[in-house]
């Protein structure tokens, strides 16, 4: 059994791969579309590793396909344990209600 990276890396791998299958194309055959090594994108469809945007950008030009669906959907809880589940929108709002704090006390 293969271990995977994370949730987000895994399903980012299964969408490469039925899109490759879709088109027919082996994984030989993207490498060289995509100007990798055939064993990176197998890492890749596997969910053994994350892409980064470059990599991925070149898998969906090879596959004809917007990069956003390879990772629409997936969130920061989807990866490795966080520290905090926080984010900017929490922050902001947060911020907002110590500074009405603030002027309340001044």
């Amino acid at each position: 059994m293969t271990k995977t990276h994370s949730d987000a890396a895994a399903i980012l791998g299964e969408r490469v791969r039925e899109q490759r299958l879709r088109l027919g194309l082996t994984l030989e055959d993207l490498a060289s579309l995509s100007e990798m090594h055939w064993t990176s994108v197998g890492k890749i469809e596997r969910g053994q590793v994350h892409p980064n945007v470059e990599t991925l950008v070149r898998l969906a030009t090879a596959l004809n396909a917007d990069p956003g669906v390879f990772v629409e959907g997936l969130n920061a809880s989807m990866y490795a344990k966080r520290v905090h589940g926080l984010t900017a929108a929490d922050f902001i709002r947060e911020r907002e209600r110590e500074e009405s704090r603030r002027s309340e006390v001044s």
